[in-house]
């Protein structure tokens, strides 16, 4: 497993879930096509999962 994760946001928050827009929000996402490096951990893991229709991952 990688120690980091390469985060994507390939599809735009408007008109989803309030909780999934803060969510990417608090990943650092803020435009599409935009990526972030995150640390490889569960709370990351659940972030992640919690929004995998709106972001791509990458181990990095």
């Amino acid at each position: 497993m990688a120690d980091k994760l390469k985060v994507t946001l390939v599809k735009s928050t408007i008109g989803a879930v309030p909780k999934h827009k803060k969510t990417v929000e608090a990943m650092g996402l803020r435009k599409v096509n935009k990526t972030v490096e995150l640390p490889d951990n569960a709370a990351t893991r659940g972030m992640i999962k919690q929004v995998q229709h709106l972001v791509k991952v990458e181990e990095a």
